[in-house]
Protein backbone atom coordinates (compact mmCIF):
# COMPACT_ATOMS: atom_id res chain seq x y z
CA UNK A 1 0.00 0.00 0.00
CA UNK A 2 1.33 3.52 -0.78
CA UNK A 3 1.21 5.76 2.53
CA UNK A 4 1.31 9.46 1.42
CA UNK A 5 4.03 11.64 2.71
CA UNK A 6 2.81 13.99 5.27
CA UNK A 7 3.62 17.40 5.86
CA UNK A 8 6.12 18.98 8.48
CA UNK A 9 4.22 19.76 11.73
CA UNK A 10 5.19 22.86 13.06
CA UNK A 11 7.76 22.77 15.58
CA UNK A 12 6.12 21.25 18.95
CA UNK A 13 3.03 21.50 17.90
CA UNK A 14 3.04 17.99 20.30
CA UNK A 15 -0.51 18.80 21.05
CA UNK A 16 -2.08 19.86 17.93
CA UNK A 17 -4.26 16.88 17.48
CA UNK A 18 -7.80 16.39 19.76
CA UNK A 19 -6.84 14.03 22.43
CA UNK A 20 -7.69 13.92 25.85
CA UNK A 21 -5.96 14.79 28.31
CA UNK A 22 -4.34 12.62 30.92
CA UNK A 23 -4.56 13.05 34.68
CA UNK A 24 -1.18 12.71 36.71
CA UNK A 25 -1.98 11.22 39.76
CA UNK A 26 -4.18 7.78 39.05
CA UNK A 27 -2.30 4.99 37.42
CA UNK A 28 -2.07 5.33 33.34
CA UNK A 29 -5.18 3.09 31.82
CA UNK A 30 -3.02 2.11 29.04
CA UNK A 31 -3.17 -1.38 27.56
CA UNK A 32 -2.24 -3.16 24.00
CA UNK A 33 -5.05 -2.26 22.45
CA UNK A 34 -4.60 1.78 23.45
CA UNK A 35 -4.81 4.42 20.52
CA UNK A 36 -1.34 5.40 19.91
CA UNK A 37 -2.84 9.15 20.05
CA UNK A 38 -3.65 8.28 24.08
CA UNK A 39 -0.67 6.26 24.73
CA UNK A 40 1.49 9.45 24.22
CA UNK A 41 -0.46 11.78 26.16
CA UNK A 42 0.18 9.13 29.01
CA UNK A 43 3.63 9.33 28.02
CA UNK A 44 4.11 12.95 28.29
CA UNK A 45 2.30 13.09 31.83
CA UNK A 46 5.21 10.25 32.89
CA UNK A 47 7.77 12.51 31.46
CA UNK A 48 6.21 15.78 33.79
CA UNK A 49 5.57 13.77 36.53
CA UNK A 50 9.66 12.50 36.34
CA UNK A 51 10.95 16.00 36.24
CA UNK A 52 12.51 15.57 32.87
CA UNK A 53 13.56 18.59 31.45
CA UNK A 54 10.58 20.32 29.28
CA UNK A 55 12.71 20.55 26.25
CA UNK A 56 12.84 16.77 26.45
CA UNK A 57 8.91 16.13 27.24
CA UNK A 58 8.18 18.62 24.24
CA UNK A 59 10.93 16.92 21.77
CA UNK A 60 9.63 13.67 22.16
CA UNK A 61 6.07 14.55 22.31
CA UNK A 62 6.40 16.62 18.95
CA UNK A 63 8.30 13.40 17.28
CA UNK A 64 5.56 11.04 18.83
CA UNK A 65 2.97 13.20 16.73
CA UNK A 66 4.94 12.64 13.55
CA UNK A 67 4.79 8.95 14.24
CA UNK A 68 0.96 9.31 14.83
CA UNK A 69 0.60 11.38 11.33
CA UNK A 70 3.17 8.72 9.62
CA UNK A 71 1.30 5.19 10.61
CA UNK A 72 -2.25 6.36 11.57
CA UNK A 73 -3.72 6.51 14.72
CA UNK A 74 -3.40 3.15 15.64
CA UNK A 75 -3.58 0.50 18.88
CA UNK A 76 0.26 0.54 20.08
CA UNK A 77 -0.10 -3.25 19.73
CA UNK A 78 -0.27 -3.08 16.13
CA UNK A 79 2.34 -1.13 15.43
CA UNK A 80 5.14 -2.91 13.66
CA UNK A 81 9.02 -2.88 12.94
CA UNK A 82 7.90 -1.55 9.70
CA UNK A 83 6.11 1.21 10.33
CA UNK A 84 9.42 2.66 12.44
CA UNK A 85 10.91 2.00 9.58
CA UNK A 86 9.42 4.42 7.14
CA UNK A 87 9.00 6.56 10.51
CA UNK A 88 12.73 6.84 10.31
CA UNK A 89 13.07 6.99 6.56
CA UNK A 90 11.27 10.11 6.13
CA UNK A 91 13.50 11.92 8.67
CA UNK A 92 15.59 14.86 6.64
CA UNK A 93 19.11 14.03 8.51
CA UNK A 94 21.00 12.16 10.46
CA UNK A 95 20.24 13.91 13.49
CA UNK A 96 16.65 14.02 12.78
CA UNK A 97 16.40 10.53 12.65
CA UNK A 98 18.72 9.92 15.41
CA UNK A 99 16.27 12.33 17.73
CA UNK A 100 13.21 10.13 16.15
CA UNK A 101 14.64 6.79 17.00
CA UNK A 102 15.85 8.10 20.60
CA UNK A 103 12.39 9.33 21.22
CA UNK A 104 10.35 6.27 19.74
CA UNK A 105 12.66 3.75 21.91
CA UNK A 106 12.07 5.53 24.86
CA UNK A 107 8.62 5.74 24.35
CA UNK A 108 8.03 1.56 23.32
CA UNK A 109 10.66 0.91 26.30
CA UNK A 110 8.17 3.00 28.90
CA UNK A 111 5.70 0.06 27.19
CA UNK A 112 7.52 -2.67 27.50
CA UNK A 113 9.75 -2.38 30.62
CA UNK A 114 7.66 -0.23 32.64
CA UNK A 115 4.55 -0.70 31.88
CA UNK A 116 4.59 -4.18 30.30
CA UNK A 117 1.38 -4.09 28.33
CA UNK A 118 3.50 -4.74 25.03
CA UNK A 119 5.62 -7.86 24.73
CA UNK A 120 8.03 -6.94 21.74
CA UNK A 121 9.73 -3.41 21.03
CA UNK A 122 9.38 -2.27 17.82
CA UNK A 123 12.22 0.16 17.96
CA UNK A 124 14.85 -2.63 19.21
CA UNK A 125 16.42 -3.38 16.03
CA UNK A 126 17.29 -0.18 15.45
CA UNK A 127 20.41 1.88 16.20
CA UNK A 128 21.19 5.55 15.23
CA UNK A 129 23.25 6.20 12.43
CA UNK A 130 26.56 7.80 13.91
CA UNK A 131 27.01 11.16 13.90
CA UNK A 132 30.36 12.44 12.91
CA UNK A 133 31.65 14.61 15.92
CA UNK A 134 34.15 17.47 15.94
CA UNK A 135 36.29 18.38 18.50
CA UNK A 136 35.47 21.45 20.63
CA UNK A 137 36.84 25.42 19.69
CA UNK A 138 38.16 26.71 22.51
CA UNK A 139 40.07 30.24 22.97
CA UNK A 140 43.94 29.79 22.88
CA UNK A 141 45.58 31.09 25.71
CA UNK A 142 46.85 33.93 24.27
CA UNK A 143 42.76 35.14 23.40
CA UNK A 144 42.18 34.19 27.02
CA UNK A 145 44.52 36.76 28.26
CA UNK A 146 43.21 39.10 25.99
CA UNK A 147 39.96 39.04 26.59
CA UNK A 148 40.03 39.34 30.34
CA UNK A 149 42.43 42.41 29.69
CA UNK A 150 39.73 44.07 27.40
CA UNK A 151 37.02 42.70 29.95
CA UNK A 152 38.66 44.89 32.83
CA UNK A 153 38.46 47.67 30.75
CA UNK A 154 34.51 47.32 29.89
CA UNK A 155 31.94 47.55 32.83
CA UNK A 156 32.43 45.82 36.54
CA UNK A 157 30.48 43.32 35.99
CA UNK A 158 32.33 41.95 32.68
CA UNK A 159 35.22 40.34 34.60
CA UNK A 160 34.09 38.63 37.39
CA UNK A 161 31.15 37.30 34.60
CA UNK A 162 33.93 35.86 31.75
CA UNK A 163 35.80 34.26 34.42
CA UNK A 164 33.59 32.21 35.84
CA UNK A 165 32.30 31.04 32.22
CA UNK A 166 35.87 31.14 30.95
CA UNK A 167 37.41 29.63 34.02
CA UNK A 168 34.94 27.78 35.78
CA UNK A 169 32.45 26.41 32.62
CA UNK A 170 29.52 27.99 33.93
CA UNK A 171 27.04 28.04 31.74
CA UNK A 172 25.04 31.50 30.74
CA UNK A 173 22.07 30.27 32.67
CA UNK A 174 24.04 29.39 35.72
CA UNK A 175 25.71 32.60 35.67
CA UNK A 176 22.31 34.90 35.50
CA UNK A 177 21.31 32.54 38.55
CA UNK A 178 23.57 32.57 40.85
CA UNK A 179 22.75 34.69 44.21
CA UNK A 180 25.74 36.83 46.99
CA UNK A 181 24.90 34.12 48.53
CA UNK A 182 26.22 31.55 46.13
CA UNK A 183 29.64 32.70 46.38
CA UNK A 184 31.72 32.50 49.61
CA UNK A 185 34.78 34.75 49.70
CA UNK A 186 35.65 33.93 53.28
CA UNK A 187 38.16 30.82 52.06
CA UNK A 188 41.80 31.00 53.23
CA UNK A 189 42.74 31.97 48.90
CA UNK A 190 39.82 32.68 46.12
CA UNK A 191 36.48 31.86 46.47
CA UNK A 192 34.51 29.21 46.63
CA UNK A 193 31.03 29.35 43.91
CA UNK A 194 27.98 27.12 44.96
CA UNK A 195 25.66 26.43 41.61
CA UNK A 196 22.61 25.96 43.01
CA UNK A 197 19.31 24.24 41.67
CA UNK A 198 15.72 24.47 43.28
CA UNK A 199 14.02 21.98 40.93
CA UNK A 200 14.18 18.60 41.88
CA UNK A 201 15.04 17.04 39.08
CA UNK A 202 18.48 19.36 38.28
CA UNK A 203 19.54 18.84 42.09
CA UNK A 204 22.74 16.57 40.45
CA UNK A 205 23.70 19.19 38.57
CA UNK A 206 24.73 21.04 41.62
CA UNK A 207 28.32 21.61 42.47
CA UNK A 208 30.54 23.66 44.21
CA UNK A 209 33.71 24.98 42.30
CA UNK A 210 36.86 27.09 43.60
CA UNK A 211 37.60 30.60 42.10
CA UNK A 212 41.26 31.82 42.17
CA UNK A 213 41.73 35.14 44.08
CA UNK A 214 41.96 37.03 40.77
CA UNK A 215 38.45 36.21 40.61
CA UNK A 216 37.42 37.16 44.16
CA UNK A 217 39.24 40.57 43.63
CA UNK A 218 37.52 41.35 40.75
CA UNK A 219 34.34 40.03 42.21
CA UNK A 220 35.10 42.39 45.17
CA UNK A 221 35.29 45.25 42.70
CA UNK A 222 32.07 44.81 41.17
CA UNK A 223 30.62 44.13 44.01
CA UNK A 224 31.71 47.46 45.52
CA UNK A 225 30.61 49.47 42.28
CA UNK A 226 27.20 47.83 41.88
CA UNK A 227 25.88 46.40 45.07
CA UNK A 228 23.35 44.06 43.67
CA UNK A 229 21.07 43.05 46.34
CA UNK A 230 20.82 39.49 45.68
CA UNK A 231 21.31 38.02 42.22
CA UNK A 232 24.79 38.73 41.48
CA UNK A 233 24.10 39.65 38.03
CA UNK A 234 21.11 41.55 37.60
CA UNK A 235 20.98 41.08 33.26
CA UNK A 236 19.33 39.01 30.86
CA UNK A 237 20.22 36.66 28.30
CA UNK A 238 20.98 38.83 25.68
CA UNK A 239 23.20 41.53 27.89
CA UNK A 240 25.41 38.95 28.65
CA UNK A 241 25.77 37.64 24.88
CA UNK A 242 25.87 41.04 23.77
CA UNK A 243 28.81 41.80 26.82
CA UNK A 244 30.88 38.91 25.46
CA UNK A 245 30.82 40.36 21.87
CA UNK A 246 31.79 43.20 22.66
CA UNK A 247 34.60 42.37 25.06
CA UNK A 248 35.54 40.11 22.13
CA UNK A 249 35.59 42.81 19.59
CA UNK A 250 37.51 45.39 22.28
CA UNK A 251 39.95 42.73 22.48
CA UNK A 252 40.89 42.33 18.73
CA UNK A 253 39.61 38.70 18.25
CA UNK A 254 38.41 38.48 14.67
CA UNK A 255 36.26 35.06 15.19
CA UNK A 256 32.99 35.22 16.96
CA UNK A 257 32.96 34.19 20.58
CA UNK A 258 30.18 33.17 22.96
CA UNK A 259 29.06 31.90 26.16
CA UNK A 260 29.08 28.52 24.96
CA UNK A 261 32.82 28.94 23.75
CA UNK A 262 33.93 30.12 27.08
CA UNK A 263 32.43 26.85 28.93
CA UNK A 264 34.24 24.77 25.83
CA UNK A 265 37.25 26.66 26.78
CA UNK A 266 36.90 26.00 29.97
CA UNK A 267 35.98 22.47 29.93
CA UNK A 268 39.29 21.67 28.18
CA UNK A 269 41.05 23.26 30.49
CA UNK A 270 40.20 20.83 33.00
CA UNK A 271 40.80 18.02 30.96
CA UNK A 272 44.08 18.98 30.87
CA UNK A 273 44.18 18.50 34.77
CA UNK A 274 41.78 15.71 35.32
CA UNK A 275 40.98 13.13 32.27
CA UNK A 276 38.67 10.92 34.67
CA UNK A 277 35.17 11.06 32.47
CA UNK A 278 32.98 10.79 35.45
CA UNK A 279 34.88 13.60 37.53
CA UNK A 280 34.47 15.93 34.52
CA UNK A 281 30.68 15.05 34.33
CA UNK A 282 30.61 16.51 37.71
CA UNK A 283 32.61 19.83 37.57
CA UNK A 284 30.24 20.62 34.72
CA UNK A 285 27.48 19.64 35.71
CA UNK A 286 26.63 17.32 33.23
CA UNK A 287 24.01 14.29 33.75
CA UNK A 288 25.54 11.05 33.41
CA UNK A 289 24.23 10.12 30.33
CA UNK A 290 25.89 8.30 26.58
CA UNK A 291 25.40 12.07 25.21
CA UNK A 292 27.27 13.91 27.62
CA UNK A 293 29.82 11.40 28.34
CA UNK A 294 30.59 11.48 24.84
CA UNK A 295 30.79 15.44 24.87
CA UNK A 296 33.53 15.00 27.69
CA UNK A 297 35.45 12.47 26.21
CA UNK A 298 35.57 15.16 22.87
CA UNK A 299 36.95 17.63 25.73
CA UNK A 300 39.52 15.57 26.80
CA UNK A 301 40.61 14.66 23.23
CA UNK A 302 41.02 18.72 22.58
CA UNK A 303 43.12 18.76 25.62
CA UNK A 304 45.30 16.05 23.97
CA UNK A 305 45.09 13.31 26.92
CA UNK A 306 43.15 9.55 27.10
CA UNK A 307 39.95 9.09 29.31
CA UNK A 308 40.00 6.81 32.12
CA UNK A 309 36.71 4.87 31.37
CA UNK A 310 34.79 5.01 34.60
Amino acid sequence: MHHPKTQQLPLFAADAAATPPAPSNDPAPVTSTTPLSVARMWFRDHLETSDRPANTVESYTYDLVVLEHRITDKPIMHITETDVAMYLAEASSKVTRKRRLTSAKAFFQWLTDDLKVLKANPTASFSPHPLEHSLPQTLSELEQAELLQAAYADEHWSAPAIMLMMRLGLGRTELLALRRTHIDRTTDEGAEILVAYDTPGKHNKQRTLHADAEFAIAYATYIEARNPQDVVFPFGPQAVNGMVERVAEAAGIQRKVTPQLLRHTAAVTMARNDNEVNSLLMKLGLANDARNRETVRLYIAAAGGDDKRN
